[in-house]
């Protein structure tokens, strides 16, 4: 069914979850959970929402679909990080009914394989409760109907395409990072903004970056500039040149840059056809805003570069709880989603008294918003357990859902490159807005 009413959500998660093949807790295989023996959860006064539907085994066990390997492997370490060091966080509190929540990480690669499906089915196959991932929107797209329909919660830290807005899901998707549509509008209106009336984008070809591409050229016209060429390129072509030629024709002020780890042969191009960052200014997005993938350019090869990334400024404090678990991360982005939707998901079993997937969704929205603000696990878990409603306001933002799983309001940093071909982890603005604003 598609998305509905919160009401409407609960009864589609219980509906899924008297189908569920693997809807409670459990694991085995390489698994990793705290070998302490933490203390029994006290009672809370929240209710699970699923009467009558399948329960969990008590162990709340979460997996993770998430590149390892593939387009979007530069992404990987910094969301591991923060799925590992939410899953420390938890267990170091007493874990979650009284049990060490057990994690599972695969490797999602890209769609170029069949790794995700593979990932799947071993999740699956060791009772994941709920699948943090995957990264990419279409290889989401690709396994959201055999974990919905297993009656498994699907919580991406990094899928923007529009689409998810809207897509069926049993009511079991969420996501921590904004739809396209509002990172479109702020770098659209970055664009304008700086003084470029005319524009080309470049942008990969499929669900993410069409969708992002459509919503940056609306907010383009709609700021007075024009959009002279748009090109939506084959991701896995072997040369770039005819792509990057159209948009040469046009003479841009601006060239928009949409896409994954492909981007860096189409910037090869962009300089060997002379539309190099200091004649043409470059704007780029979330997927190819990268710290390690340009190192071995010429150094200034992106000066003054700008690109926008969602997620409010991760602080001091969470990136030095990353390094004890990562000590050699150097991409930060998606860290703070990965690591809000892994404690989210715990708070909402915790608020549920069950860790099936059922259970799980229905008090996602109920821990995100309405009740007594907190910011860490151990401090959520004990209102909880006093009985209290709670608003979890997390490492990315304040993460309140809307009926449709995503995040009502959101934060998009802006961030520019220097001269070694890295941008500062500090943005230059953060913007946030509403995503039907």
């Amino acid at each position: 069914m598609i998305r509905i009413a919160p009401a409407g959500r609960m009864l589609a998660v219980a509906a899924a979850a008297s189908l569920a093949l693997t809807a409670c807790g459990g694991g085995g295989g390489d698994t990793t959970a705290s070998q302490s023996s933490a203390p029994a959860a006290a009672s809370s006064s929240a209710a699970p929402a699923t009467s009558g539907a399948a329960k969990g085994d008590g162990t709340l066990t979460i997996g993770s679909l998430l590149p390892q390997t593939g387009s979007l492997a530069f992404l990987g370490p910094p969301m591991f990080a923060g799925v590992d060091t939410a899953v420390k966080e938890i267990n170091d509190a007493g874990g979650v009914l009284g049990k060490p929540v057990t994690k599972i990480h695969t490797d999602s690669g890209d769609t170029t394989t069949n790794l995700a499906a593979q990932g799947v089915d071993k999740l699956l196959g060791q009772k994941a409760d709920a699948i943090i991932g995957a990264a990419s929107s279409s290889v989401s797209k690709s396994v959201i109907d055999k974990v919905t329909g297993a009656g498994v919660v699907q919580f991406s830290p990094s899928n923007t395409a529009d689409e998810f807005s809207t897509i069926k899901d049993n009511g079991l998707y969420f996501r921590t990072a904004p739809p396209d549509k509002l990172q479109g509008r702020v770098l659209g209106d970055l664009v304008v903004a700086d003084g470029n009336d005319t524009v080309g984008i470049l942008a990969m070809q499929d669900s993410y970056g069409t969708g992002l591409a459509d919503q940056i050229a609306k907010t383009v016209q709609d700021g007075g500039g024009e959009v002279v060429e748009r090109v939506d390129y084959d991701p896995k072509a072997a040369d770039f040149s005819a792509d990057v030629a159209k948009i040469k024709a046009k003479n841009p002020k601006a060239i928009v840059l949409i896409g994954f780890e492909e981007g860096a042969k189409v910037i090869q191009e962009l300089v060997k056809q002379s539309l190099t960052s200091d004649k043409v200014k470059w704007y780029m997005v979330d997927g190819n805003m990268s710290n390690t993938n340009y190192l071995k350019m010429p150094k200034g090869t992106f000066t003054g570069v700008k690109g926008t990334i969602p997620g409010a400024e991760a602080p001091g404090p969470f990136r030095e709880q990353l390094a004890k678990v990562a000590p050699d991360l150097k991409d930060f982005t998606y860290a703070a989603e990965s690591y809000d939707a892994t404690i989210l998901t715990a708070l909402a079993a915790e608020a549920a008294k069950d860790d099936s997937g059922a259970s799980i969704a229905a008090k996602l929205s109920e821990v995100s918003k309405g009740g007594e603000k907190c910011k860490s696990f151990k401090e959520c878990a004990d209102l909880l357990k006093a009985g209290k409603d709670i608003d979890y306001d997390g490492v990315s933002g304040p993460i309140e859902f809307n009926e449709a799983g995503d995040p009502a309001t959101a934060t998009i940093g802006v961030y520019q490159y220097g001269e070694d071909n890295t941008y500062a982890a500090k943005a230059l603005e953060y913007r946030t807005g509403s995503i039907d604003g």
